[in-house]
């Protein structure tokens, strides 16, 4: 049964069971992060794009107050500068990616490292059971020595299989949260550039609207 298996595997054996449970944790608070941060950014850019054109930004903004995502996190931050230029835009919104990037890499370094380590604490385990098999060989009846020597490394195998699965599941996790944060990040880089770019526009053009009314009525009057 499992008790017997750990109790034969040995000290190693826990510290293996110790270390999946560790990576398992932060696993789990992850997958639980990343999920929350994630968001449709098609989606939610069309929304912000519609709201930004029919000139009402602080609906786009309470929006994105609602979502818990990284991606309107950082679309707010450039919706508060909306009245200014395209310039202090782009700081607002860089600031702000500079801000949650971080939040991606956490942790997963930690995750990682109890991936690969699982593997060679395993095969540590092994190595000290093998020696332990061998060395009781020394003293035990001839006859009973190929026996001995079977169960000694049936024994010390067990902590490289529960490394090996340790490190399979983990590292599973690992690239799954991977491609996970690289998708997140992605869509924080694409849209944020595209909203700079619609609020930097839509200001160019709202600036020039008054001169080319003026430039009308100066034709007007002067055709009087």
């Amino acid at each position: 049964d499992v008790a017997t298996f750990f109790h034969e595997g040995g000290f190693f054996s826990y510290v293996v069971l110790a270390t999946w449970l560790l990576g398992t944790v932060i696993a789990v608070e992850r997958f639980k992060k990343f999920y929350a941060w994630d968001v449709d950014g098609p989606s939610l850019m069309d929304m912000v794009k519609r709201n930004v054109l029919m000139n009402e930004v602080q609906k786009a903004i309470q929006a994105c107050s609602n979502s818990k995502s990284l991606l309107a996190y950082v679309l707010k931050s450039g919706l508060k500068r909306a009245n200014q230029n395209k310039e202090q835009i782009q700081d607002a919104v860089e600031s702000s990616i500079l801000e949650v990037s971080p939040k991606l890499e956490k942790r997963m370094g930690q995750l990682a490292l109890c991936s690969s380590i699982s593997t060679l604490l395993g095969l540590l385990g092994t190595i000290r059971g093998l020696i332990e098999s061998f060395g009781s060989l020394a003293n035990a009846d001839p006859a009973t020595k190929q026996k001995l020597l079977a169960l000694g490394v049936s024994i010390a195998m067990n902590t490289t299989a529960l490394g090996l699965l340790s490190s399979v599941t983990l590292l599973v996790a690992h690239q799954t949260l991977t491609a996970k944060g690289e998708k997140i990040q992605a869509e924080i880089d694409e849209f944020a550039a595209k909203l700079v770019d619609l609020l930097g526009t839509k200001k160019h053009l709202n600036t020039l609207q008054p001169k080319e009314t003026d430039s009308a009525s100066d034709d007007t009057s002067n055709a009087a």
